[in-house]
């Protein structure tokens, strides 16, 4: 009798038109565990895991970008990104006055990363009602001052009109000041400006503002220029210096430099970060926090999947001997474990986005974590949901702990055919 020769190895020939799904329907076959099978549960503790670990890595970059726009953005409102000043060595808080010609606006708005140009002079004062004195510093802006991204920190009121052709007495406080002087929108009240004769206006309260920078609401008005040219004896082409804003802050220091080549040799070009320094540093500390955070939380979700896979190859480690047994490369097996490992992570970032997103949206749109605003400028959590960061995390997450799945699948190798079938 001929004797026929069959083989149930996985590399039989016959099974050539399947092979390459192999590690996929097997890899299928285990991730269907009954509800409540130890393996189901792994499984649940690794999902939930990545889940909340994405989740947590998004809502603090969108806390992060939140903060960092509603700071940068009170300041800039209130300061240009770079100051063209006269250069002395006085600190305070007045400075000595430039002449605008047409040569240095020209220059200045020339260059290629500059928006807009605007002249400014401060001036130290004292606002004086029956009961209370107040010191100030009286910011004085033109037409060309960007009322309309300041008006989002007026809480009543409106700004100076600034159109006049004589100059205006209109003035707008901060809460701050408005609150502990008892005064109000229409109200009036003197200002004495601290020079020698001293001098004295009556101001009409046009607006009040809050920004939550005690750098501005303890002690900065806004006015008119003219006014404080007036009161300086300034001609009409003189100011205190010239505020100019650029279309990219990245390149805050290379237009300091560019800038500082092309303005006259008496004159110095400031930065905003240098300026108000400590407010940059507290953002870059946040920075750091949340590099701290995203490296944290990716070495305990990176741990958590190798744990669990882990757990998996033991407990498989019946089936691993079977499969070899028959004929399965160390290769195939490992891509078996590979592909549940993956389909894990892939849960996982799905319902770290669903989580995410949704609290990220709940904050943006209800406001529901409120802040102190004498420590953290603002009223409540700031968000902003940048989807490209939203993708390089969901990337980040998938590709470094898709690696760490190549750690525990390791061990399949050394594992015997004989010895595996017998593991209990």
């Amino acid at each position: 009798m001929p004797k026929i020769a069959c083989s149930y190895s996985i590399e039989n020939p016959i099974l050539q038109g399947k092979r390459m799904n192999l590690p996929f329907l097997i890899s299928k076959r285990i991730s269907k565990e009954a509800a409540g099978s130890f393996s189901n549960i792994i499984n649940r503790i690794a999902v939930i895991s990545i889940a909340l670990g994405l989740a947590v890595l998004m809502l603090a970059f969108m806390v992060l970008y939140g903060f960092k726009k509603e700071i940068k953005g009170k300041i800039f409102s209130f300061s240009g990104h770079l100051i063209v000043s006269k250069y002395t060595l006085s600190t305070s808080f007045e400075e000595s006055s430039i002449t605008i010609t047409d040569s240095l606006i020209h220059k200045l708005k020339s260059y290629p990363l500059t928006e807009r140009v605007q002249p400014y002079a401060m001036k130290a004062a004292l606002l004086k009602t029956e009961e209370e004195v107040q010191g100030v510093i009286v910011k004085g802006v033109d037409e060309s001052f960007d009322s309309v991204g300041f008006s989002k920190h007026m809480v009543e009121g409106r700004l100076p009109d600034l159109s006049k052709k004589d100059y205006s007495t209109e003035v707008a406080l901060s809460k701050r000041v408005s609150n502990y002087l008892e005064l109000s929108v229409n109200d009036e009240v003197l200002i004495y400006f601290v020079q020698n004769p001293p001098r004295f206006r009556r101001l009409q309260i046009t607006g009040i503002y809050e920004t939550g920078l005690e750098e501005f609401d303890e002690k900065i008005i806004l006015g008119d220029l003219d006014l404080v040219r007036r009161i300086n004896n300034w001609s009409d082409s003189t100011a205190g210096g010239i505020e100019v804003f650029i279309s990219d802050i990245d390149k805050l220091e290379q237009a300091e430099t560019d800038l500082h080549n092309a303005v006259d040799i008496d004159l110095y070009v400031d930065k905003v970060t240098d300026k108000y320094r400590e407010n940059f540093q507290w953002l870059s500390m946040l920075d750091r926090n949340v590099v701290i955070l995203l490296t944290i939380i990716l070495f305990v979700s990176g741990t958590s999947i190798i744990s669990i896979l882990l757990i998996l190859i033991m407990e498989r480690t019946q089936m691993i001997g079977a499969l070899k047994s028959i004929g399965a490369t160390n290769r195939l097996i490992r891509r078996v474990f590979v592909l549940n490992g993956l389909r894990l992570i892939v849960q996982g970032l799905i319902w770290g986005n669903l989580i995410g997103l949704s609290l990220g949206l709940m904050q943006y749109y209800l406001k529901i974590i409120p802040l102190d605003q004498a420590n953290y400028y603002m009223s409540h959590v700031p968000i902003v949901i940048d989807p490209w960061t939203i993708i390089g995390l969901n990337l980040l997450v998938l590709s470094l702990i898709g690696v760490t799945l190549l750690i525990p699948v390791a061990i399949i190798s050394r594992i015997s055919p004989v010895k595996a079938i017998r593991f209990d």
